[in-house]
């Protein structure tokens, strides 16, 4: 009886102390963590990745692609390049971000061989779908945490909840988002967008989550539209980080002529 007694009070004051530590760290320490590890681990990163798209009446379609992202300087700068490879109507198609600090709005070029033309994408237009998936253009870099508030909603065995809520509410297409974040490791976990009537539209959960290199990774994503019925599931393989990338290859030059030796299958 001693020992249950015991092991009560233990467990209520390991509870009690974690909490403590929760709040410690701050809405605003946790969001930047798990922004850390959802795009920030390593100097730069390769991986390939395929996307299901799946319609609301089952149809689907695939996507195969290669995404090279690399960290430019200490204040959350980053480089992105993505490359279509199947099918053999986005083949060839070829996607930049240049992703900047704080409020900055980021720089972004999509490349169409059928037309020869490099687009620029419009700042307003980072939240329309990628490819024609149920991801976003900001999903593929992710958002900067500066254009948010972050608090801290609830936290419990394992996790904590955040709420973000937009600073410039006319920017974006939702109210707030919530998403749950493992609080050993920071991997987001689940995100769930609201409307500007507090209805849940959109949710982003990670279905595998890994260990490459000692980094903890989603090898495996889904994006779920809730208004169309639509949904997007992307799984990364072949995954490596601090591979040595040039600054070089994210320019428009490299659009028209993808650097081959590091988008091979």
């Amino acid at each position: 009886m001693k020992i249950t007694v015991f092991s009560a009070v233990f467990f209520c004051l390991a509870l009690m102390t974690a909490q403590a530590r929760a709040g410690e760290m701050g809405a605003d320490e946790i969001a930047s963590r798990a922004s850390r590890v959802s795009y920030y681990q390593g100097a730069d990163g390769r991986s390939e990745v395929t996307m299901v798209i799946t319609d609301s009446q089952g149809r689907q379609r695939q996507r195969s692609m290669t995404i090279l992202r690399k960290n430019v300087g200490e204040g959350g700068e980053q480089k992105y390049y993505v490359y279509f490879h199947k099918p053999a109507d986005v083949k060839g198609m070829s996607y930049i971000v240049w992703k900047h600090a704080g409020n900055k709005d980021d720089d972004r070029w999509l490349y169409l061989p059928a037309l020869d033309l490099v687009k620029r994408i419009a700042s307003s237009d980072k939240r329309s779908s990628f490819a024609g998936s149920t991801f976003l253009y900001e999903d593929i870099s992710g958002r900067s945490i500066e254009l948010d508030t972050h608090e801290l909603v609830k936290s419990g065995d394992g996790y904590y909840e955040l709420k973000n809520t937009p600073r410039d509410a006319a920017s974006v297409e939702f109210s707030y988002y919530t998403v749950t974040i493992d609080a050993a490791n920071f991997v987001p976990r689940r995100a769930e967008y609201y409307d500007k009537e507090g209805k849940p539209y959109r949710i982003i959960e990670a279905l595998e989550v890994g260990e490459i290199q000692g980094f903890a990774t989603i090898t495996k994503m889904k994006a779920v539209d809730l208004n169309s019925g639509g949904s997007t599931v992307a799984e990364f393989s072949n995954i490596s980080y601090n591979v040595g990338l040039g600054e070089d290859i994210f320019t428009e030059r490299y659009l028209r002529k993808p650097p081959i030796q590091w988008l091979k299958e």
